[in-house]
């Protein structure tokens, strides 16, 4: 009879909840063993080994088991669980759950573990409201973020409590729980005795950008979408078919938008045209602004390339124009045309270098007077204070170079590199450098 029960109660769980739900770890132990997020001797697992667990903030992209791990901590250390989400939910709710909390407390009862979803959805006052409760252990706090919670959560609360960071699952994670799943009879799709094509299964867990959710929820669709679901081999066509087009993971105002802008720029500087079109296309995908892009190549034109290739810079300042007019979809070829071209150019941060090593004299206070002969004479008065005067016209000197003192110190700030056009500025300089020091040490 209770085996008859179970499995009643195992159909009904099959019916009304979706393989993603099912399938998530009913215990600490087992929630460790799929994610190796939290091990023994790692700072949470200390903080419940301690029985201080305090508050946390779960920051991670979605399907990592943020939610899931927040319902084991409440099981862990006993507590009422309540979940709130910041979407949906305001000050009046947030102040009823606590409200609630403390009477608990004064009752002698369990202590309550609160999960906001989207915590930084929550706007100062919302966020506000938490503090005195959280700071006296009224609550467990746990809250939930896709964001960074540095910058998307107030600063008092992130203060309060523990930080931690969810990766996203690794391909071969994704693999062991779709397998889990074609086996697993009571929670998962064991019961129709499906598997999986090598090619399927390594493209979904590729696809689903190590989203849980999206995997379980994918191989679902395919495996009861089927007109015969049993003894059903799932292959790419219909792994293909249930994934469709994959949505992009990009928050065009968060980490995605720095993270991905920094490994553009820097495919660029490293002289990868392959990665720098592909970081390129992530960015255009997930619809970042095209006047970003186009500030930030005309940035690296000069930053990086320099004098090395003096095409750079009139190439991007172009594009930025030419993206400016065209818009998108097109001007995503000046863009490609760009970056290809940037990444192929020699490098140099020579003008980088001198910029930041002359203010730097500057600002620690080695400030030069103007030497006399370079002093404005174009007013009135200008010749009786004696400005201008020795100055020699460059243009009237041999190869319009005047061998006379520039800067009243001996100082070298650019040092063009011998890579592209600046190794023909190398040669020059180098000559008139030395012609400059010569008629130094004749005044």
């Amino acid at each position: 009879m209770t085996d008859l029960f179970a499995q009643s109660e195992a159909a009904n769980l099959q019916q009304v909840q979706p393989l993603a739900a099912r399938m998530r770890p009913t215990t600490l132990a087992e929630f460790v063993g799929q994610r190796h997020f939290l091990g023994e001797g790692k700072l949470l697992w200390r903080m419940l080994q301690a029985r201080r667990l305090g508050s946390v903030i779960f920051f991670g992209p979605p399907g990592v088991g943020k939610t899931t791990l927040a319902r084991l901590l409440a099981q862990e250390t006993d507590s009422r669980f309540r979940q709130l989400s910041a979407v949906t939910s305001g000050v009046k709710d947030v102040r009823e759950v606590l409200e609630e909390a403390r009477n608990e407390v004064a009752a002698g009862g369990r202590p309550t573990l609160l999960m906001i979803d989207e915590i930084h959805r929550f706007n100062r006052a919302q966020q506000d409201a938490l503090l005195p409760d959280v700071e006296e252990g009224v609550v467990i706090l746990v809250g939930l973020t896709t964001s960074n919670p540095f910058f998307a959560v107030n600063d008092a609360l992130v203060s309060r409590s523990r930080v931690f960071e969810f990766q996203p699952l690794t391909p071969e994670d994704i693999k062991t729980l779709i397998r889990r799943a074609l086996t697993d009879k009571p929670r998962g799709l064991g019961r129709y005795e499906a598997s999986i094509d090598e090619d399927a299964l390594h493209f979904l867990a590729e696809v689903s950008d190590g989203d849980a959710r999206r995997a379980l929820g994918a191989l679902e669709i395919a495996v009861l979408s089927h007109p015969s679901p049993n003894g059903l081999r799932v292959s790419m066509s219909l792994i293909a078919d249930a994934v469709q087009r994959k949505a992009i993971r990009y928050d065009p105002t968060g980490d995605d938008h720095y993270d991905a802008a920094s490994a553009l720029i820097k495919s660029i500087r490293g002289n990868d045209p392959d990665a720098g079109i592909y970081w390129l296309a992530r960015m255009l995908e997930g619809g970042e602004d095209v006047r970003f892009l186009t500030r930030r190549l005309v940035i690296l034109a000069s930053e990086d390339i320099g004098n090395a290739d003096p095409q750079a810079l009139p190439l991007a300042v172009a594009a930025m124009q030419a993206c400016e007019f065209v818009g998108l979809p097109e001007c995503q070829l000046t863009l490609a045309q760009t970056v290809a071209y940037l990444a192929c150019a020699p490098k140099s941060n020579a003008a980088t270098v001198a910029i930041g090593e002359a203010r730097h004299d500057i600002r620690e206070g080695r400030l030069l007077p103007v030497p006399r002969h370079l002093q404005d004479s174009h007013y009135a008065g200008a010749k009786r204070l004696g400005h201008g005067q020795g100055y020699e016209y460059a243009h009237n000197a041999p190869d319009a170079v005047a061998t006379q003192d520039y800067l009243g110190i001996e100082r070298e700030y650019y040092r063009p590199t011998n890579r592209g056009f600046e190794q023909e500025l190398t040669e020059r300089l180098e000559k008139i450098r030395a012609r400059l020091r010569a008629s130094k040490t004749t005044e």
